[in-house]
């Protein structure tokens, strides 16, 4: 990709589902841990039980899972504390033999809208345009620690837990919808709360892969004062995880889809990400590998008979050995590789459509 080809794509938005799936190249994962993120409220959206489809992925032999402690679901009320849903979880992914990476949030925990801060933390919104900081939001970094600190002391004696994540996405603004950022200095009290609670387990952020010349610039200029995520992660983090879909929806018109489209900028800093982990001691892992559409909606389409362009069942194998290539190459290796999109593979499914699932499952059987 040059400045000449900026990595838009005009296409139609769904294609007829083929096999190809069977034949896509499977890159060896070497010592990456396999697994999934869990997103319960992604499975409400998309008419599945979320428990019953949790136990289905689980079922799967994939190592590692990610789930999310949503500040306002377990707080719903002042004085409230209702982590029962958290806690079926842990026990179904222990009872499985999974290991466990828990995101605190608080502010920001991954799935949409990726914002769960109670409304009663909050007297008014947090201003746009605006850098949270210790300073301007004090109340909030009170609350925050307090909410992050009780949740990994309910845990912390739990085996199978294996890092604990801190925000998400952590300095980044919340895409469209939201143009204030956290400070760096904010997270950063967070992420100390976490090690005085527990010392022994690994901290770990994450941060957006930009794959396409538009939003590599956009981004940049969203965070020139600090630095985007990867890069707070690379500073901060015991663990730096790449979030990485190489095609995404810009805007639909009819039958087309206007996408922004992977090319060489992701990988190359892909790559120097790998190269300054292992120089720093630090584990890298691609926290979301995109497993699923990313169209021009908030839930995936799901057309019978047909697949989204963004994400098709081969290209939930393609990104994956895209990702394990990039270390291969550098004779460098990522700790974890954890699909994104697997609720969307059991809807799928339901609708009568196993491939989603089919290339998931050569993954773990031929890598």
């Amino acid at each position: 990709m040059s400045w000449a080809d900026p990595g838009l794509r005009l296409l139609p938005a769904t294609r007829p589902l083929t096999q190809r799936w069977r034949q896509e190249p499977v890159s060896p994962r070497g010592g990456a841990q396999i697994g999934i993120s869990f997103r319960q409220l992604q499975a409400e959206a998309l008419g599945l039980d979320a428990q019953e489809a949790l136990d289905a992925l689980l079922a799967h032999p994939f190592q590692l899972i990610r789930l999310g402690a949503y500040w306002n679901r377990i707080e719903p009320a002042p004085g409230a504390f209702h982590p029962a849903e958290l806690d079926r979880q842990i026990d179904a992914a222990e009872r499985a033999g999974k290991q466990v990476i828990v995101c605190l949030g608080p502010v920001k925990t991954f799935g949409y809208p990726e914002f769960f801060v109670p409304a009663h933390h909050l007297a008014t919104p947090l201003p746009e345009k605006s850098l949270i900081t210790p300073e301007s939001h004090p109340e909030l970094l009170e609350a925050a620690v307090a909410f992050l600190t009780r949740i990994v002391k309910r845990y912390a004696g739990r085996a199978a837990i294996t890092a604990w994540q801190v925000e998400h996405e952590a300095v980044e603004p919340l895409g469209i919808e939201h143009s204030w950022r956290l400070a760096e200095a904010f997270v950063r009290a967070e992420i100390a709360a976490v090690r005085a609670a527990d010392p022994d387990r690994p901290v770990m952020l994450n941060g957006f892969l930009p794959a396409s010349l538009p939003v590599r610039l956009q981004q940049w200029w969203r965070t020139r004062d600090q630095g985007d995520s990867l890069a707070v992660a690379q500073r901060l983090a015991d663990i730096v995880g790449i979030d990485y879909y190489p095609r995404h929806a810009l805007v639909s018109t009819g039958p087309l889809t206007v996408y922004l489209h992977g090319g060489p900028a992701g990988p190359r800093r892909a790559g120097r990400l790998l190269d300054s982990a292992a120089q720093a001691g630090q584990q890298l892992i691609i926290a979301e590998g995109q497993a699923e559409p990313w169209e021009a909606v908030t839930v995936p389409p799901s057309p019978p008979g047909r697949a989204a362009a963004s994400c098709r069942p081969e290209d939930v194998i393609r990104t994956y050995s895209t990702c394990l290539r990039w270390a291969a190459g550098r004779n460098r290796f990522i700790d974890g590789y954890l699909f994104w999109g697997a609720e969307y593979w059991l809807l799928r499914d339901r609708q009568g459509d196993p491939r989603y699932l089919q290339a998931f499952a050569r993954v773990l059987d031929e890598s």
